[in-house]
């Protein structure tokens, strides 16, 4: 066997293990639930209840409403994602036991995806409320040009889910409140790699499926004027199904179709604090976890394991401030400062770091039961030193040549969200 087809199958065997962890990175999360929540970096999100989109974040919310309302909107993400100074190492088999590297153009990897929603809450009585929702918890998507020789590492990853809650709240006095609903969660996920000379298409997945998951909350108001917000959400491990291509599948045939996908979501817990300190402003904050490390391992059915992650649970610590102008505009802004979940392990196809949040937004309140939304995001990420490689599991060649492929590059993911919603109660 000649020296290139012994590195093309090692390139092909772990292909996937590279995908796979790129496909689920801390981008995979979104907080864009509301054009409401965009304009205060979501800060106080599980407490203020201010529109429907409260049950997003804290069922318990809901018990604040003393009558119908509704809330439908769409937020969008439009990612700056930048790769620059890559540098790609493959063996030189003229060369032995040298690596032969080639600097990469700069790409431009982020896009434009949306997010809508809409929300209804109806108060049953003084006790009992009930709500519906459909909006988004997570997505990302990343495309690298179809020429670039690294799309071992790069190519698409393209995640979409959509969230159906159905949600009740239960008010046990004027201080208390509790609630929780079901989550019934459909995923969506494209994922291609490639590398022409590793044998051409290494991967191709376009899967999907439905899991279910559930969430409890309960609010605590001190006065009309200070309340405090708690909730957890579980998010369950979705397996996925459909076209799947891996070429380095343990059973030697690249089309497993028959097998499942499984892929773990991760739990959230949020605390929120409110608090009107006169007839114009008000301040409030929020602080949520992210249970990235709940990544393990990503497998399918067939036994295949894909990976195995060293992530890192995630924080999101929120600020914001509201102003009552009048009685046709309320001004409201916010920070957030958002930790990466990812450690060691660095991507170039979904970039993550440390991400700073500045946030503005508005009502414009139509009459007194209805009113219309924007929000304004503008997220700043770190720039962050990325290094991957794809280890030689061939014994007659690893000795040599440790690493498959490698490819050192810097990253920078921005993004600017906006949003509008409309609101209306009855």
């Amino acid at each position: 066997m000649n020296k290139k087809r012994l590195f093309t199958q090692s390139v092909v065997a772990v292909a996937i293990t590279m995908a796979s962890q790129q496909a689920l990175a801390a981008g995979f999360q979104l907080n864009a639930q509301s054009a409401t929540g965009l304009g205060r970096a979501f800060a106080g999100d599980a407490v203020i209840a201010d529109n429907a989109s409260a049950m997003a974040r804290n069922a318990a919310a809901m018990a604040l409403f003393d009558a119908p309302a509704i809330s439908l909107g769409i937020n969008a993400i439009d990612t700056d994602i930048k790769v620059k100074n890559a540098e790609y190492s493959t063996p030189d088999l003229t060369n032995i036991p040298n690596y032969q590297t080639h600097s990469l153009d700069d790409q431009q990897i982020g896009d434009v995806s949306y997010a809508p929603n809409i929300y209804y809450i109806h108060p049953v009585n003084d006790k009992w409320a009930v709500g519906a929702g459909i909006y988004s918890n997570f997505g990302t998507k990343t495309e690298f040009s179809d020429s670039y020789p690294a799309n071992e590492y790069g190519g698409l990853t393209d995640v979409k889910s959509v969230n159906f809650a159905l949600s009740t709240s239960y008010r046990i006095n004027e201080e208390w409140s509790v609630g929780g609903g079901l989550d019934v969660i459909y995923g969506k996920g494209k994922l291609q790699r490639s590398n022409e000379n590793f044998g051409g298409k290494l991967v191709d997945v376009d899967a999907d499926g439905i899991g279910f998951g559930w969430n409890v909350g309960t609010v605590y108001e001190y006065n009309e004027n200070n309340r405090f917000g708690l909730s957890y959400r579980y998010s369950p491990e979705i397996e996925v199904e459909g076209d799947m291509l891996f070429a380095g599948s343990k059973t030697g045939n690249p089309n497993i179709s028959n097998d499942k996908l499984k892929m773990p979501l991760p739990d959230m817990a949020e605390f929120s604090g409110f608090h009107k300190l006169n007839e114009k402003f008000a301040v409030h904050y929020s602080v949520q976890w992210i249970g990235w490390s709940a990544f393990d391992k990503l497998e399918t059915t067939g036994g295949d394991v894909l990976n195995t992650y060293e992530w890192q649970d995630g924080w999101h610590y929120a600020i914001g401030g509201t102003y009552y102008l009048n009685n046709d505009w309320t001004l409201r802004t916010g920070y957030m400062y958002d930790t990466s979940a990812q450690d060691q392990k660095t991507s170039i196809s979904v970039p993550d770091s440390d991400r700073q949040w500045f946030s503005a937004g508005f009502t414009y309140h139509i009459d007194s039961k209805s009113n219309i939304d924007f929000g304004l995001t503008y997220l700043l990420g770190k720039e962050v030193n990325v290094t991957e490689s794809t280890p030689n599991p061939n014994p007659a060649t690893s000795s040599i040549y440790p690493d498959a492929s490698r490819i050192k590059a810097t990253t920078q993911a921005n993004a600017l969200l906006y949003g509008i919603q409309y609101s209306r109660s009855f």
